[in-house]
């Protein structure tokens, strides 16, 4: 993606399901489970640059020793600093006790962090600074080992202040009005609630206080805690939690927006946010990594018990587009697969853009995210050479002769790695940077393969704001000298803001929302835009479920096709010689290509939750009002 964007967060957790001492034996090591942290969080790095976190609970602990462990850091290689903390500490105790060496009891007893369950987690940060007190995972702390709560998730809530005000109408006093936070206060709550019911039934049944903690741990029931805390919970997520005697859960939203996958055996149990993740590090099939399914809670019980709970109905199911498009690994077999169709689905479109002419035209794209597309593009392009090949062939086939044939048959689609990323210059330049020149050099470009008669075809993953294609991409894609510039974007027109993860709450920050009010202006159509601005307006005080998207209005004058000349006009500078045209996948062949994830509302307005629709109301009016301020 050439636009950078902060998105997703990764949630990894591990339950080891024999005790310490199969691992020592069979793996060599007691460390088992949290070198199979450091590995998954370490393949979700792409989920997660601002910080990363590290919870572990020991089981069957004594009283009076510590069994919760947890690490968070926000420096700028977060996984990394996290696991050397982890590992000075074990050396440190190691070193100082070569008892400990070949005793796992001893280990287990006194050396931090070692367990048998883990929760990780690296972070974007969507909501809230990013400062250490924002990082995953957080602790809701009790002297009642079953009280104590670890939490850690993907996720982001469209109504956390209804969600806050709930907690204060219950006689909290949250410290801070977070997502993270007040979900976490909110389980927290009905935790508690649980717990002292449960308390109540011991009692009666003659056990004493102390008899009672063992019984209430054992018959907690997560199923119906998760339900009481998530009536109200408006938002994209999948939602880790720990709790202090060993009980974990991992939880997914109604409408699937959020990705969690699961694997099981007997020697583990494991969840990871991308499913590659799970086959790498454990070495298993495709096949073996399971799904979550919306509105469902994989339970997993201090004795090892694991299950599939329903917890809310769920809804149709809308999982994150973006997900298959540019967020997760593209090393998931299906996620390759579907990225190639997208390639291969737009061809038609390029072939349109350049009169048919593969011969003057070499095939590019931006790296790194938008190579498999790439594959799929050139691999439809060369079905269509081979195909007008079998035609002259059929057409000529009387008077063809050897040499006809050879010239015929070497013809091929030209390909060039020809936009260069300077990764290093791209992480010196700040977001909010002003500094143009510097952002002009994001991009290099290979010289010497395009030829002033050539069309260059470009292809990107998707095009959200346009600030790197204008300052850096199209105008060194123009020192090339070729005679067309066409920009693809393997995704169609972003015009909504996104309020479950990625980081786009400013409709103006969007290139074709922009586009679309410039040409509302040259058709005196901008009254629109008054219009739709009262139409929220008259909305601000509706519940959730009574909100109309009425920003839909801005786009219904312009087809798709003019929206995309609009934006190839306002990326293009007066110094660009090339003619520059700009084409986007269509969202009907959006939903061909990733069938099982058709959350699209940031190109259609179809929100899969009512928050959705307040919170694009609430975009487009602080973008009437000039209020430069995140709608969620």
């Amino acid at each position: 993606m050439s636009d950078a964007l902060k998105h997703e967060c990764g949630i990894a957790l591990v339950r080891l399901l024999k005790p310490l001492e199969y691992y020592k034996e069979k793996y060599g090591t007691a460390f088992y489970g949290i070198q199979k942290m450091y590995l998954m969080m370490e393949k979700q790095h792409n989920r997660g640059q601002d910080g990363a976190g590290f919870a572990s609970i020991k089981l069957d602990v004594a009283p009076g020793e510590r069994y919760i462990s947890r690490v968070r850091s926000n420096h700028s290689q977060p996984i990394q600093d996290v696991f050397k903390q982890i590992n000075e500490r074990i050396n440190e105790e190691m070193s100082s006790h070569p008892e400990y060496a070949d005793d796992v009891a001893k280990q287990k007893a006194n050396i931090p962090y070692i367990g048998e369950l883990f929760l990780g987690h690296v972070r974007y940060g969507t909501f809230g600074k990013n400062s250490i007190e924002s990082v995953h995972p957080f602790l809701r702390q009790s002297n009642w080992m079953h009280r104590n709560l670890i939490l850690a998730g993907n996720f982001n809530m469209t109504n956390v202040k209804e969600l806050f005000e709930n907690l204060v109408e219950l006689g909290q006093h949250p410290k801070e009005m977070a997502d993270t936070v007040t979900v976490m206060e909110k389980i927290g709550h009905f935790l508690d609630k649980e717990v002292m019911q449960l308390y109540q039934d011991c009692k009666l049944e003659g056990y004493s206080k102390r008899e009672a903690s063992p019984v209430i741990a054992d018959r907690l029931d997560i199923a119906k805690i998760l339900a009481r805390s998530a009536k109200n919970l408006d938002g994209g997520y999948a939602m880790a939690g720990l709790l202090g005697h060993g009980d974990a859960f991992v939880f997914r939203d109604p409408a699937g927006i959020r990705p969690a996958y699961y694997y099981q055996d007997d020697e583990v149990v494991v969840v990871a946010s991308e499913r590659p993740v799970i086959q790498t590090v454990f070495n298993v099939p495709f096949e073996s990594v399971q799904e979550i399914e919306p509105g469902n809670a994989l339970i997993i019980k201090k004795n090892g018990k694991v299950s599939m709970n329903q917890i809310l109905e769920p809804t149709v199911k809308k999982a994150c587009s973006f997900e298959r498009i540019y967020f997760s690994r593209g090393s998931d077999a299906e996620i390759y697969q579907e990225r190639k169709n997208l390639g291969k689905l737009i061809l038609p479109a390029v072939l349109e853009s350049i009169d048919s002419d593969t011969d003057n035209t070499v095939f590019s794209y931006i790296p790194n995210t938008a190579e498999t597309s790439f594959y799929g593009l050139v691999e439809a392009a060369q079905d269509f050479l081979n195909q007008r090949k079998n035609n002259y062939i059929l057409a000529n086939r009387n008077t063809l002769n050897a040499e006809t044939l050879q010239e015929l048959l070497a013809v091929k689609i030209r390909t060039e790695k020809v936009a260069i990323k300077d990764a290093k210059l791209r992480t010196f330049i700040t977001e909010d940077s002003s500094r143009d020149d510097l952002v002009a050099h994001v991009y290099d470009v290979t010289y010497g393969v395009i030829k002033p008669t050539d069309n260059l075809v470009i292809i990107d993953d998707s095009i959200v704001r346009g600030t790197t294609l204008k300052m850096s991409i199209i105008k060194m894609m123009d020192r090339l000298k070729p005679k067309r510039i066409v920009i693809v974007s393997s995704a169609p027109q972003i015009r909504y803001p996104d309020c479950y993860g990625i980081d786009m709450a400013k409709l103006e920050g969007l290139v074709a929302f922009r586009a679309a009010l410039a040409l509302l202006k040259e058709r005196n159509l901008y009254h629109i835009v008054d219009e739709v601005y009262a139409k929220c307006k008259a909305q601000e005080n509706y519940v959730d479920t009574d909100v109309v998207n009425y920003v839909t209005a801005i786009y219904d004058q312009f087809t798709p096709e003019e929206i995309s000349d609009k934006i190839a006009e306002m990326l293009s500078s007066p110094e660009i010689n090339a003619e520059v045209k700009i084409i986007f996948q269509k969202v009907e062949d959006l939903h061909i290509a990733c069938p099982k994830n058709l959350g699209d509302w940031y190109f259609t307005g179809d929100y899969p939750t009512p928050g959705g629709n307040r919170v694009v109301n609430r975009a487009f009016m602080n973008f009437y009002e000039g209020k430069d301020a995140r709608a969620y």
